[in-house]
């Protein structure tokens, strides 16, 4: 096989053809070796044995998130349990987990996914990583471990919290690339600040990789303003073997899909028809070469396009746009279908409130309310009770304008909204309560 630079560069004709001879054997795989997908395949009548082309994958039936978790502990797994090196859960937040099994070839198509953002960002073994996604059953931390070790670079496995250490490693120990979350990188240059640190300046960076939730380019460039570095987005799911399934290169022109282990579709969410390229929709999975945890079809609930065109940095893998949202987060206010994506879209049109908001959602009268709570920037005056007022019903104006529906807007202190080392939580369901 060819080595991973002309991989990343190969003719699309010679992708497509890596493609199907990966996926005659990852469904044969699944149907011999896994009862879901034996029972699954025969009820939607699709025969692994004729597949002979990437559009006869659409006649195969989806995989969801709860079939997975219907599966739980290690029914979908493909392999022998003394073949199984690692195993990795979700949060489990719903009340069952969903697991992942590596065998040691996954291991290693998983540590190559990931070592792929640092070739993206120029990066290689004179970089020093700082990895501060969280270390244990969530994929982040190990999955970054071990591309950061691929790639070459000096790994500096900080984990999560701590961020006054995590601040002075920054400073002292060189880290040239930063790995976690977008949103605890934002905490730890706001803390750094607090702390009369100039991230600009005392810091080292050139490269944050960001992935493990949605951020908008208006939070991007106020990173790259505080740590004066490139924002890359990661996306990766523990369903389909965690971060490095598509990168951002520096173009940061969509995610570069790792096209030789995973095949992605785009489809209509409701009616489970493949959408082309350049339309938004659910995106869905197969991998191409997952020997203990394969999936055929995953249904992401997240929402993005495939972009058409290629991009200027002359790698050939199609490329997928950042999320927009997710299909299952979608807030539904009286009848009016909102992502909050789009609440952050038209929050980035004021100069005035920073990155950081919670959207809460509580019941009135029998009606959803939506409160959207929104961090003024620390140069705003927020006891100037007639500015807020003002700003407070501009932005409201704004969001009924862009959504069709009433959100109801109250703007709070600079560093009121709890942080978090992990996922931001941007939604609170208060409706339940």
């Amino acid at each position: 096989m060819a080595d991973d630079q002309d991989i990343l560069t190969m003719p699309r004709d010679q992708i497509a053809e890596l493609q199907v001879q990966k996926l005659k054997r990852t469904l044969v795989h699944c149907y011999e070796d896994i009862d879901f997908y034996h029972k699954s395949f025969d009820e939607a009548g699709f025969d692994p044995y004729a597949f002979n082309s990437l559009d006869d994958l659409r006649k195969a039936p989806f995989v969801t998130k709860q079939d997975l978790r219907d599966g739980y502990p290690y029914q979908m797994v493909g392999v022998p349990r003394s073949k199984v090196r690692e195993i990795h859960m979700s949060s489990g937040t719903t009340g069952v987990a969903t697991v992942a099994a590596y065998t040691q070839s996954d291991l290693d198509n998983w540590a190559d996914c990931f070592a792929r953002s640092i070739e993206y960002a120029d990066g290689g073994p004179d970089d020093v990583a700082q990895i501060a996604y969280g270390y244990g059953l969530f994929t982040g931390g190990l999955g970054a471990h071990y591309g950061m070790l691929r790639s070459g670079a000096t790994v500096i496995p900080t984990s999560a919290g701590n961020t006054e250490r995590q601040i002075r490693i920054l400073r002292q120990m060189g880290t040239t690339i930063l790995a976690c979350t977008p949103s605890y990188a934002m905490h730890i240059a706001d803390t750094a600040i607090g702390m009369g640190v100039d991230p600009a300046k005392d810091f080292h960076l050139r490269a944050g990789i960001h992935g493990a939730e949605a951020f908008s380019d208006n939070f991007r460039r106020e990173l790259e303003r505080k740590l004066d570095y490139k924002v890359l987005d990661i996306y990766g799911l523990t369903e389909t073997g965690g971060p490095g399934l598509a990168v951002e290169c520096l173009e940061q022109d969509g995610l570069h899909v790792a096209e030789d282990h995973f095949y992605v579709e785009v489809i209509d969410p409701a009616t489970g028809k493949n959408l082309p390229d350049g339309e938004w929709g659910e995106l869905v999975v197969t991998t191409l070469d997952r020997e203990a945890s394969p999936v055929v079809r995953y249904r992401t609930r997240d929402v993005t396009r495939i972009l058409p065109g290629s991009c200027a940095c002359g790698r050939t893998h199609r490329r997928i746009d950042r999320l927009h949202g997710r299909t299952d987060d979608m807030l539904i206010i009286r009848g009016v279908n909102v992502f909050p994506s789009q609440i952050e879209n038209v929050m980035k049109a004021f100069d005035q409130v920073s990155s950081w908001y919670q959207i809460e959602l509580t019941t009135k009268n029998y009606l959803d309310v939506v409160t959207l709570k929104a961090e003024v920037n620390p140069s705003f005056d927020i006891d100037d009770i007639g500015q807020i007022e003002g700003l407070q019903r501009r932005i409201q104006a704004a969001l009924k304008a862009a959504l069709s529906v009433g959100v109801r807007v109250k703007l709070v202190e600079p560093q009121s909204i709890p942080r978090s080392t992990g996922k931001a939580k941007r939604v609170i369901d208060l409706r339940k309560e």
